[in-house]
């Protein structure tokens, strides 16, 4: 523990982190990062700092409490300082006071140029006893390390404490910076009857901090947060130089729970996420889940094609049940030679005993002609409208496909060629089989 005396008696000591610190990270690029550091603590006016916090953290959010005695502690202050070391910075607290510049020279001596900066921005300025020189090349030299400046970012409080000896701080607070995404990678069999499925997180953080044997928690859910202004008071260096190597832990897994009207996901082993990283931790896998393929056409949202479909049902029963985080599937199935990517399509937030469809791409071998035969006004509020759909089949087997048609508001089927069923108020569904290599036409008439 290494102490500072400050006027007015203030003592500050720079605390160690003797604790698993915990991070848990929600969708909407917010983090809780709780922490807890062993402090010692005398009677009196004091400060306590503590350094390396998150550079983007919400200072507005920092919830401070002691372990044990908290009733003899008042806390009067407490500071975010983020002005942090750099070379702009360093030299502009040296604007109109004398700094040196070492340059090589003949030999293995070095030439020493003293004098005034002037000024630093768009280049620097140095005044010598005869002359101005603009841009000095060299190595500048600075006798000491200006006051406000800070190498990491610090939280500090002043404290007054009844309470003498050591002490645990344990200290809350939201950073943004930080963010996880799910993605999923499925396998389906030769077939198509089932497939494996295996489930990947990725957490990138650049919010300006290293969490080191963080115990992790996950939060999947729309959290609503209010951002009045930002809140990011220093901007993290190197944003856009975040390492692109995937680190993906084979070791331990998430255990999934809810919290409130969300979903946690706790990781059941301690990992550390660097800063400026992005990680890839394997969040589940399920083998030879049954799924079904199956053709859907939607005059509304499919522009005169039938798009394949992969249908299977998140359950227990299914080798699945347990609630999925909304992100992107990606479907493989194996060629005579190797994987073969055949679409891809994202789920929303899903829970256990949901039915999930996946939209993977439109089929190659079928076409689709829509045609409207007839419109009659009926009176001053109704009219009444044919419609005539034909596929053309010229795959070597038959097909089912089923037909959604979007029929609005207000609507009577009084005339159909084929049963259908309604799938909500405002979609009917028909399905159809096609043979092989041949043309099949559906038709209703709708009343409106």
């Amino acid at each position: 523990m290494k102490k500072f005396l400050l006027p007015a008696l203030l003592v500050s000591f720079i605390c160690g982190n003797l604790f698993a610190i915990s991070v848990t990270i929600y969708n909407n690029d917010l983090a809780l990062i709780k922490d807890k550091k062993e402090v010692t603590l005398k009677k009196g006016i004091q400060k306590i700092e503590i350094d390396n916090v998150a550079t983007n953290i919400d200072p507005t959010s920092v919830l401070p409490k002691f372990s044990h005695s908290s009733d003899k502690i008042k806390i009067n202050e407490q500071n975010f300082d983020y002005d942090l070391v750099n070379t702009n910075k360093l030299l502009q607290q040296y604007i109109g006071k004398d700094i040196e510049i070492e340059k090589e020279s003949s030999g293995s001596k070095k030439e020493v140029i003293s004098g005034t900066l002037l000024a630093v921005n768009g280049g620097m300025v140095l005044q010598t006893k005869d002359k101005i020189i603009l841009n000095p090349q060299g190595e500048v030299s600075l006798p000491k390390l200006p006051e406000g400046l800070r190498l990491k970012p610090t939280l500090s409080w002043v404290i007054d404490s009844r309470f003498e000896g050591d002490n645990n701080l344990e200290f809350t607070y939201q950073t943004s910076g930080i963010s996880w995404v799910s993605d999923y990678i499925v396998v389906l069999a030769d077939n198509d009857s089932s497939l494996d499925m295996t489930g990947w997180v990725t957490i990138n953080n650049y919010s300006g901090a290293t969490y080191n044997d963080a115990k992790l928690k996950l939060v999947a859910g729309d959290v609503n947060i209010v951002r009045e202004q930002p809140r990011r008071l220093y901007a993290a260096k190197n944003v856009m130089a975040v390492s692109a190597e995937q680190m993906m832990d084979e070791a331990g897994g998430f255990e999934e729970r809810g919290l409130f009207e969300y979903h946690i996901y706790d990781l059941s082993r301690q990992t550390t996420v660097k800063n400026n990283e992005k990680k890839q931790i394997q969040l589940m896998t399920a083998q030879k889940v049954p799924a079904k393929k199956k053709y859907v056409y939607n005059a509304y949202t499919d522009a005169g094609k039938v798009f394949t479909y992969l249908s299977f049902k998140n359950d227990k029963k299914s080798n699945l049940g347990i609630a999925l985080p909304k992100g992107k599937v990606r479907v493989y199935k194996n060629d005579a030679e190797a994987l073969e990517f055949i679409g891809e399509d994202k789920i929303d937030h899903t829970p256990e005993n949901k039915d999930m469809d996946l939209k993977l791409g439109k089929v190659f071998d079928v076409a689709v002609t829509r045609t409207q035969k007839e419109y009659k006004r009926l009176s001053s509020t109704s009219h009444q409208e044919t419609y005539v759909i034909e596929f053309t089949n010229s795959k070597k087997e038959d097909m089912e496909i089923e037909v959604e048609e979007n029929l609005g508001v207000s609507w009577k089927i009084t005339e159909s060629s084929e049963k259908y069923t309604k799938k909500n108020s405002n979609v009917i569904v028909f399905k159809i089989k096609v043979p092989a290599g041949k043309t099949y036409k559906v038709s209703y008439t709708v009343k409106y």
